[in-house]
C-alpha cells in the first residue's frame, strides 16, 4: 500500500494505520471520532497538541475536540482564537504545513501563545469531495513527507467515517422508522382507536358516611342550661325513654315558692269563708280570697308543666345521634335549638362529600358503591337520591357537594356513623373522553380557552 504522497509505507506504520482505521470505524458519534483523531493519530507521527473541527451544513467550522481533554468549551480564550484561526485555512489542498514565520501579522501573537512552531493542517473530505472537517497538529519540529502521506491517508478514512456518522439517524428516529415499518403498528393503532370508543360511565370517588335518611330532630323545649344526658351517643332507645334534661334547680325553687303561696292563699280563703257566716259584709272578701287561690293553683300548674318539659323523651324507637355529651353539659340553649337526632336504623343511607374539582353530572337513580373502612372488600350498593344545589365545606375542609343515596338493601353492616369511600357513577361516555377529561379541564383552566 502507498500513501497519497507516493511514499512507501513500512510494515510497522501499516499496522498502526490499520489499527487506527479500525478505531475510527468503531466510533459511534462525531465526538468519539474526534477524540480518536486528536489523541490516537499520534501513532503515525508524534505531535504536541491537536485540535479537530467539524464543518456544519454551511461549511462553518466548530471546535469538537482537543488533545488531552475529555470535552471542550467553545467560549474559552484558546477555543475562540483557534476557531478563528482555523477559519483562515483554505479547504484545499488536503494538507498544509504551516509555520509561525508565514503566519499573518494578526495571528502571530496568538500563535506564539497557543501553538508550537510547526503546524500540519489536514482537511477532511467526504466521499463527495466536500470538506466535512479540519484537524490541526502542532509540534516543535518540522514534518516529514512520509508522515504527511500517512496523515493524508488516515484522514481519508476519517472523512468517510465522519460523513457516515452525520448520515446515521438518531436512535429515536431509527426506532420510530423500524416500528413504522412493521405492520403490527397499524393493528395497534386501530385497536387503540377502537378501545378509546368503549362506552364507560363517568365516575368520581369521594369520602362518604352512613347517615339516617329521615332523622327526627330533638330540640330544646325551652330556654335553659343542659343539665344531664340519660343516653349515650349512637345508642338504641325506645319510645318514652328519657334522653336529656335541662337544669331544673331554678324551677324547683319557683315551684316551692308557688306551693307555699298556694297554701297561704287557701288558708286566707278558709278564714274569709268563716267570717262570711258571721258578717254579710265579708262575703266580698271571700270572693277575692277564692280568686287568689285559683291564681296560685294556675301558677303552680304552669310550673309543674314546665318541669315536665325539662326532661325530653324519645318520641319513637330508633338510634339517638349526637356528639360528645361533655360539649353540651352546662351549655345554655335556646328554645328549638337542635341537640340530637333520632334515626331509624332501618332507613339508613349514604352521604357523599363530592369535591367541586371532581364534580360530574348526576341524575337521581345513578348507581353508587360504598367501600366502608371496616369492610373494604364488601362494597354496598346504593342509588342516588339527591345532590345539593350549592357547595358547602365538608368535614375535611374541602368545598364539596352533598350527595345522598339510599341503600338497595339494608343490612347489619349499614350502621349509622360508619365511614368509607364511595364511587358515584354519572352519565355514559367513551373511554377516550374519560381518560382525557381531567387533562382537557386542566389545559382549559391554564390557557383560559
Amino acid at each position: 500500500m502507498t500513501s497519497s504522497a507516493g511514499h512507501n509505507v513500512t510494515a510497522p506504520a501499516l499496522g498502526d494505520l490499520l489499527h487506527l482505521e479500525k478505531r475510527a470505524f468503531s466510533a459511534l458519534t462525531a465526538q468519539a471520532l474526534g477524540f480518536t483523531i486528536v489523541n490516537e493519530t499520534s501513532v503515525l507521527g508524534r505531535y504536541r497538541q491537536a485540535t479537530f473541527f467539524a464543518a456544519g451544513t454551511t461549511g462553518a467550522l466548530s471546535l469538537v475536540a482537543a488533545s488531552g481533554l475529555v470535552s471542550v468549551s467553545n467560549d474559552t480564550p484558546y477555543a475562540v482564537w483557534i476557531t478563528q484561526f482555523a477559519k483562515t485555512i483554505a479547504d484545499q489542498p488536503a494538507s498544509q504545513q504551516l509555520e509561525i514565520g508565514s503566519a499573518a501579522s494578526d495571528h502571530v501573537e496568538g500563535w506564539q501563545e497557543w501553538l508550537p512552531e510547526h503546524l500540519l493542517a489536514c482537511n477532511i473530505y467526504g466521499t463527495d469531495g466536500k470538506r466535512v472537517g479540519l484537524a490541526l497538529y502542532g509540534r516543535d519540529g518540522s514534518w516529514h513527507e512520509s508522515e504527511v502521506g500517512l496523515f493524508e491517508r488516515i484522514h481519508d478514512t476519517y472523512g468517510y467515517c465522519l460523513q457516515a456518522l452525520d448520515r446515521t439517524p438518531r436512535p429515536w428516529k431509527s426506532f420510530v422508522a423500524r416500528v413504522m415499518q412493521r405492520r403490527s403498528v397499524v393493528t395497534i393503532a386501530i385497536v387503540s382507536a377502537l378501545a378509546l370508543l368503549i362506552p364507560v360511565r363517568l365516575s368520581a370517588i369521594a369520602p362518604a358516611e352512613v347517615v339516617a335518611l329521615s332523622a327526627v330532630a330533638i330540640a330544646a323545649p325551652q330556654e335553659g342550661v343542659v343539665g344531664a344526658f340519660h343516653v349515650q351517643p349512637n345508642s338504641p332507645v325506645k319510645a318514652g325513654d328519657r334522653l336529656f334534661s335541662l337544669d331544673d334547680r331554678g324551677l324547683e325553687s319557683r315551684r316551692a315558692v308557688a306551693a307555699r303561696a298556694l297554701q297561704t292563699a287557701r288558708a286566707d280563703s278558709l278564714l274569709a269563708e268563716q267570717r262570711a257566716f258571721d258578717d254579710a259584709k265579708s262575703k266580698g272578701d271571700l270572693a277575692a280570697a277564692q280568686g287568689r287561690v285559683k291564681e296560685k293553683e294556675a301558677e303552680l300548674e304552669m310550673i309543674d308543666g314546665t318541669l315536665e318539659r325539662v326532661t325530653v323523651r324519645a318520641p319513637a324507637d330508633g338510634i339517638i345521634i349526637f356528639g360528645d355529651a361533655n360539649d353540651w353539659l352546662g351549655r345554655p340553649v335556646q328554645t328549638g335549638e337542635r341537640i340530637m337526632q333520632l334515626a331509624d336504623p332501618r332507613n339508613a343511607g349514604v352521604m357523599v362529600w363530592l369535591p367541586v374539582a371532581d364534580a360530574i353530572n348526576l341524575e337521581p337513580g345513578a348507581p353508587m358503591r360504598l367501600f366502608l373502612h371496616t369492610q373494604p372488600l364488601s362494597p354496598l350498593s346504593a342509588s342516588l337520591l339527591e345532590t345539593s344545589y350549592q357547595a358547602v365545606q365538608s368535614p375535611a375542609g374541602v368545598s364539596s357537594y352533598r350527595v345522598r343515596g339510599r341503600f338497595e338493601q339494608q343490612t347489619a353492616t349499614t350502621r349509622i356513623g360508619l365511614r368509607g369511600t364511595a364511587r358515584v357513577s354519572g352519565e355514559w361516555t367513551v373511554l377516550g373522553y374519560y381518560l382525557l377529561r381531567r387533562p382537557i379541564a386542566a389545559a382549559r383552566e391554564w390557557t383560559g380557552l
